[in-house]
């Protein structure tokens, strides 16, 4: 996070508003008191419908993910141990143990100035009796390396499908990281580090993955590096679909990027800018073979103040069709989210969904991929994305004689295609499609519904060319037809 402090100034978009303004963020959870300086919000895989807020300062709060909920709970407060000054200091990660509630611990991600400035990873046990309780007596430190400057903590924290846990590290902060730590491998700052939590090395406190690129390595690098070369990651997230690690990377004052993260990766800080050589370094642009381009950046404008980046998710819920495999991340300064079109072979597409009026420090999923968002301040709110589930139209309010599906059209088709159907009676309605092995591909109603005749757009952009079955259920009735995409 860069200049979190700052006040948010909103300007003039530099991205194509090619989304439609139907998006939106509600706030949500209204009858809960404003959080302070909310940084993260997470949810334990658990299957329990909770969601946890981590404060700056140190309290993390857990509440049920109920519209209506109106009580929280301090669920770890950790405030006499983290710093409580620093724009960019603080608490700032939690991660639940991927195996939640066998192993029943999570992991923290603070920093404090009380010793000297460092970094801690640590681990809580979660009380046996009390879920919503994690037992601060109980810290075990797993990590701890100094910060040289208060800013560029990085602080994220995240287990990745391998099971392992992964943790964001800033450059150490001032401008230009006058260190070059980033490019050191013989630190832990301005990387991604990757370590086993579920067992220990000699003389450490977890241990190192094998399959680390500097694993037992005879040059003196940390073996914790996964990657490097980055300047402050604010927020990573892995796509639950394809694994992938994708990460937002502030930038210093001219690119905001946004990196697809693989082991042994050099991202090119502070030689790179993003997509630039980095003026104030390297002028001459000498030194950039082997470094990692971004998958996307967008300009630092400064003055006047726009730029820096949130890292978010790639959407895998239902409830929004249309953003089906878009990575979603927004601007902290400028208060604009953007959905990012990125399959790895075309030019990225970048769209702007949103411009809202706060300054955004997180961004979280719930167990239905549904993406929320932190608002930075003392009197942070959580706010849900929101937009057109399926684009349905409603052609006629005449009661159909019985439940009816008509084939889509045009069929073949490429990308998108029209689904005619008829509902007899108000119900709950379903419309889903589903590739040859009988997978899901994309649900385009699943909603109560009253009696007519109704359409729906079904866009195929992210799906492979083939034969798909759509099917749809209402008032006990299943009615399947065939369609063609054809690419």
């Amino acid at each position: 996070m860069k200049r979190i402090l700052l006040s948010i100034v909103v300007v003039a978009a530099i991205f194509p508003r090619i989304i439609s303004a139907q998006y939106s963020w509600q706030m949500q959870f209204t009858s809960l008191p404003a959080f302070s300086n909310p940084v993260e919000l997470v949810h334990a895989y658990d299957g329990t419908n909770r969601f946890f807020v981590v404060q700056q300062r140190g309290i993390i709060y857990v509440f049920e993910n109920n519209p209506s909920v109106a009580a929280r709970k301090v669920f770890l407060n950790l405030s006499d141990r983290v710093s409580q000054s620093g724009s960019e200091t603080g608490l700032l990660g939690l991660a639940f143990h991927p195996a939640y509630p066998d192993s029943p611990y999570c992991y923290v991600n603070y920093t404090r100035t009380t010793d000297s400035l460092r970094s801690y990873v640590a681990r809580y046990s979660i009380s046996p009796s009390n879920p919503d309780s994690a037992i601060r007596e109980n810290e075990a430190i797993l990590l701890s390396f100094s910060q040289p400057y208060s800013n560029h903590n990085g602080g994220r924290l995240e287990f990745g499908l391998d099971g392992y846990l992964y943790i964001g590290s800033g450059d150490g902060g001032s401008g230009n990281d006058p260190g070059n730590r980033a490019q050191n491998r013989k630190t832990l700052l301005g990387k991604i580090l990757r370590i086993n939590v579920d067992s220990a090395d000699a003389g450490l406190n977890y241990s190192i993955p094998p399959t680390n690129p500097y694993y037992k390595n005879d040059s003196g690098f940390r073996e914790e590096i996964y990657a490097y070369g980055l300047r402050n990651p604010w927020k990573f997230s892995f796509d639950p679909v394809t694994g992938t690690l994708w990460a937002g990377d502030v930038g210093q004052d001219a690119r905001e990027e946004i990196d697809t993260i693989i082991s042994g990766g050099n991202y090119g800080w502070r030689l790179m800018e993003g997509n630039i050589c980095n003026p104030s370094v390297n002028p001459s642009c000498s030194d950039t073979a082997g470094l990692l381009r971004p998958v996307f950046d967008y300009p630092n404008l400064n003055p006047p103040l726009e730029g820096s980046i949130t890292g978010g998710y790639v959407y895998r819920g239902s409830a929004i069709p249309s953003l089906y495999g878009k990575y979603i991340y927004g601007d902290y300064v400028s208060g604009r989210t953007f959905a990012l079109t990125y399959e790895g072979v075309a030019s990225p597409v970048n769209a702007q969904l949103t411009d809202e009026s706060f300054g955004i420090s997180s961004f979280g999923t719930d167990t239905s991929g549904n993406i929320y968002l932190c608002s930075y301040g003392t009197n942070g709110r959580i706010y849900k994305l929101t937009g057109p589930r399926t684009g349905v139209v409603r052609r006629s309010s005449f009661i159909p004689a019985a439940v009816g599906l008509k084939q889509n059209y045009p069929n073949p088709f490429n990308p998108t295609t029209k689904i005619g159907f008829a509902v007899r009676g108000s119900g709950f309605v379903s419309l889903k499609v589903y590739d040859l092995l009988g997978t899901a591909a994309a649900t385009l109603v699943d909603a109560m519904m009253t009696a007519g005749e109704y359409t729906v757009d079904f866009d195929a952009t992210q799906q492979p060319s083939g034969i798909y079955f759509y099917r749809l259920t209402s008032g006990g009735t299943s009615i399947t037809k065939k369609m063609t995409v054809m690419k």
